[in-house]
């Protein structure tokens, strides 16, 4: 991920954050046959390895788990974004000289990468997924409400994910390079959204 200084985030208190926020990650591996992408929602086991460790599944029919990775893998976690429009700077009325933007908060995690059929494995997974999900419901579902037989069924129809994480790549682009007026600006902008995504980035403008 190209990441000027001005925006490489390097706390890794701030990067798990943002992965525990995305509800959705995408998994990529190259291949001889060319890269391959995946969505999917991911778990963080924090206390696992030197760094921590993802780990996720894919269908079975998915030939994604089949295609052996070259190199590591990569999971992408994508946190607030939003679109900047170059009215909001207030350098857009001294001078003009302004053109539009995105802003984003991006971690990626780089890891080897192992696919696994344990069904021992793969309902821990399953379930530390679900729990994750279901704990803010007032009435949180539970693998265990399924009957045993069926789940292991559905667990049949899966392939887990394990990728131990070797590297985090954090970036987080929220005009930092703008100077202190057009940040507030496009900070006024972003919040005066009907789009709850421009809120979230607002409040991460710095001052």
């Amino acid at each position: 991920m190209y990441t000027p200084p001005a925006f490489r985030d390097e706390d890794r208190d701030g990067l798990l954050a943002t992965m525990r926020a995305a509800r959705l990650a995408n998994f990529v591996t190259a291949t001889e046959a060319g890269p391959l992408v995946t969505p999917l929602p991911l778990v963080i086991d924090e206390n696992e390895g030197e760094q921590g460790v993802v780990y996720g599944h894919v269908s079975r029919a998915n030939p994604h788990w089949r295609s052996p990775p070259i190199g590591d893998g990569v999971a992408i976690f994508m946190g607030p974004d939003a679109y900047v429009t170059p009215s909001w700077y207030a350098t857009k009325q001294e001078t003009g000289k302004v053109v539009p933007t995105w802003n984003y908060v991006a971690v990626h995690a780089h890891g080897p990468v192992e696919f696994f059929d344990d069904p021992d494995r793969l309902l821990d997974v399953v379930t530390r997924l679900t729990e994750l999900y279901e704990r803010p419901r007032a009435l949180p579902w539970a693998v265990a409400d399924a009957p045993p037989d069926f789940v292991a069924a559905q667990l049949r129809g899966i392939v887990g994910l394990r990728m131990p994480i070797a590297r985090l790549e954090g970036k987080r682009k929220m005009s930092q390079n703008r100077n202190g007026a057009d940040r507030a600006g496009v900070a006024a902008g972003l919040a005066a959204s009907e789009r709850a995504s421009d809120r979230e980035a607002a409040a991460l403008i710095p001052a």
